[in-house]
């Protein structure tokens, strides 16, 4: 039997922010373990759950981070976004005030994360429509104009949660296979920009790097 890291081709840390209240650890464990908990006590400190999707012909191991409360006490750290590839931005569409806020929760992401990681803006609790109070049409200018994804879902009832993290998952992996294919590319130009003169010295240099590709 294969060990389970023969499993995956990728393993993608995708963190949850946003106010208290807005629903992400519903988000996660009805991505993760198609669970939603009625209950809203919250809960102190970090969790994360994982989910193995297929990208393409790749197998994608998600691994989601949740604050978990912590956004209460503005204790989360550096450590929480170390390492993380893509973001899900939420806010409750039916709180004008969890929407405010995005803007502070981009910065702060943008602080301590990766310039290239991949964001999606996601507006929650879909189910109750009724007493929306921020416009879908807003949220998804503002998502345009800060080069962000953009969806709206409902944790309770399931919309769009499997389609939210699909799609950054599949940004995130089409953005690595372009990096890839950027380095590949750049070895090459380097590899065929070798003096073609004295073939031997040549030889002896490109060697080392031909082994390492």
């Amino acid at each position: 039997m294969g060990s389970p890291e023969e499993d995956y081709n990728f393993v993608f840390k995708v963190v949850l922010i946003g106010e208290s209240g807005v629903g992400k650890t519903n988000l996660l464990s009805r991505f993760t373990r198609n669970e939603f908990n009625h209950d809203s006590r919250t809960t102190i400190g970090v969790e994360f759950s994982t989910r193995t999707i297929l990208v393409g012909d790749a197998v994608v191991k998600a691994q989601i981070w949740d604050t978990a409360g912590l956004e209460r006490y503005r204790a989360i750290t550096s450590a929480y976004y170390r390492g993380a590839v893509g973001a899900l931005v939420v806010f409750d569409i039916t709180k004008h005030q969890t929407y405010d806020v995005v803007d502070r929760w981009l910065k702060e992401l943008y602080d301590h994360a990766e310039a290239s990681i991949t964001v999606m803006l996601v507006g929650n609790k879909t189910d109750l429509a009724q007493a929306r109070e921020v416009p879908m049409e807003e949220a998804k200018m503002f998502a345009d104009n800060n080069g962000l994804l953009f969806i709206e879902t409902s944790a309770l009832d399931s919309n769009n949660v499997e389609e939210a993290f699909e799609t950054i998952l599949k940004e995130i992996f089409y953005k690595v296979q372009k990096q890839k294919q950027r380095s590949s590319q750049s070895n090459t130009v380097s590899l065929a920009s070798e003096n073609p003169a004295s073939t031997a010295p040549a030889e002896a240099e490109r060697r080392p790097c031909c082994v390492a590709l």
